[in-house]
């Protein structure tokens, strides 16, 4: 499948501005953007950035928006996200092709992600009616009635990052407006059409109210953190690095903002003594090589028992080979691009100092254009650069463990925490085992890219703060609200 490139341009050229109250908003800035097609450089489209000045006004706007979004009822909310839905299905051959020249992936990615971001939308349906829902709770106070809420939280400040933009924006966007609050979205720049203005689209055409949704096309050079500090907003939503996790967590505290935060991930796959090897192998080459690795889930370590080890390896290897790289209009193509050069960059240092450290490599790769085909490192220690280096690229670690439980331990032995998984023909052991792993999510007998919206999706450690899914979602992008009622004279003590 794929889309005539020049209707394509025609579509993003008349997305290539800021949404803000209802409006295609042409940026202020001095500065241009040129949004790029990652494989082979050629210029999709041109955005005029918005100033620190417009994002100040969309969150003016955003605050107003949100009061009489918040009075709106469950069905108008219901009604607008089914349609906002009906146009990403009737629109999704043309949007998936946008993705995939937009971000590099490939149409089976761009796909997947798309359906996800709808999973996400059909979940937020289930949740537009918790909202000024009473729960009455037993009072310790004679002739006191308690009743708690769910109100809406605010302004919700959304930054999306480039891998994954359709569905990593929805997750936060289609809860928040479900939920009766408004949005202020900063897409990644990289990927602006996908990430911001064909949702901004979607919920035009769908009916939302003028700045209940905004989308502000702009970068960090330009707005600074107005997008963190603004004073309208209520909740920081990010996903994106751990290092600028940290600068967020760190001036959302000074002002007591709350967060949902998913960040970096080291992501172990282990493989026990009792595994099945050749599904261990069909799994760990779909975890480690969707989207070239680009993925905070991604299998970023294979911890292999030593009985099984010399056997995945070798087949780990030839599957490897074999993996189908190149142009992403291709179907075939599973490893597309990387998204730009300082990636690239990053990358192929992470492969050079390997090498200098003289760690074994099976299968070297090579630099195709901006495509990168996958590199196979073996008996890596865990503690080594490469090991703990969160690498966004098709380069695969491969760590000899002796023991199932030293397996476990080297699983452990990272900063991050997000996402893991276990391959083992002992589903109670595996499932004893999963519960010693210091991360957010543990899959047995499958990859560690795995995502739902209706589980609690986030990490622990330098991995994130907070869980998107239904129902969790709703208690963080929600604040609650006790009102007690005292239904007959109280006696006071004095």
């Amino acid at each position: 499948m794929s889309i005539n490139l020049e209707s394509s341009l025609l579509s993003l050229n008349s997305l290539n501005k800021s949404y803000i109250n209802g409006k295609w908003v042409e940026g202020k800035s001095q500065t241009t953007y040129e949004v790029v097609n990652p494989y082979d450089g050629s210029v999709l489209t041109t955005v005029r950035l918005a100033t620190v000045e417009q994002v100040r006004e969309t969150f003016e706007i955003a605050k107003e928006a949100q009061k009489r979004w918040a009075k709106s009822t469950a069905e108008e909310r219901k009604s607008v996200i089914k349609k906002a839905i009906q146009y990403l299905n009737e629109n999704r051959e043309e949007i998936v092709s946008i993705v995939s020249q937009e971000t590099g992936g490939s149409l089976l990615k761009a796909n997947v992600e798309v359906h996800l971001a709808i999973e996400v939308m059909e979940e937020a349906l289930k949740f537009t009616d918790v909202i000024y829902k009473v729960k009455e709770i037993p009072s310790m106070v004679e002739d006191k009635v308690n009743h708690v809420y769910k109100l809406p939280i605010g302004v919700i400040a959304s930054i999306s990052p480039f891998n994954f933009p359709v569905n990593l924006s929805m997750r936060t966007i289609a809860p928040a407006i479900a939920l009766g609050n408004s949005v202020v979205h900063k897409p990644d720049i990289q990927v602006g059409m996908s990430g911001g203005s064909i949702l901004a689209k979607a919920f035009e055409e769908a009916g939302l109210p003028k700045g209940v949704f905004n989308v502000v096309l702009t970068d960090i050079n330009e707005i600074g953190d107005e997008m963190l500090t603004n004073k309208h907003s209520s909740l920081i939503s990010f996903t994106g690095s751990t290092a600028v996790g940290k600068h967020i967590g760190e001036i959302a505290g000074r002002n007591l903002k709350r967060v949902a935060l998913e960040l970096g991930g080291n992501s172990p796959f282990v493989v026990l003594s009792d595994a099945d090897v050749d599904q261990a192998v069909n799994a760990a080459i779909f975890g480690k090589f969707i989207h070239q690795g680009q993925i905070c889930m991604i299998i970023n370590r294979m911890i292999v028992h030593q009985d099984v080890y010399d056997e995945f390896v070798q087949k780990f290897v030839e599957r490897a080979k074999q993996v189908p790289c190149g142009d992403p209009k291709d179907p075939n193509t599973i490893i597309g691009p990387i998204i730009n050069e300082r990636q690239m960059q990053k990358a192929l240092n992470v492969i050079e100092e390997a090498k200098k450290e003289g760690i074994k490599m099976p299968l070297e790769g090579r630099r195709e254009g901006n495509v990168l085909t996958p590199y196979v490192f073996v008996d890596v220690d865990n503690s080594s650069k490469l090991a703990q280096t969160e690498v966004f690229a098709p380069i695969a670690t491969i760590i000899k463990a002796r023991t199932d439980q030293e397996a476990i331990d080297l699983a452990n032995d990272t900063e991050y925490g997000l996402s893991s998984a276990i391959f083992t023909s002992n589903l109670e052991k595996g499932e004893e085992l999963a519960l010693q792993i210091d991360s957010g999510m543990t899959h047995i007998n499958d990859q560690t890219v795995n995502d739902s919206p209706n589980i609690p999706f986030g990490g622990n450690k330098s991995s994130g703060l907070g869980r998107f899914g239904n129902p969790w979602i709703v208690e963080e992008f929600t604040v609650a609200k006790w009102i007690s009622i005292q239904e007959k004279d109280r006696k006071y003590p004095f």
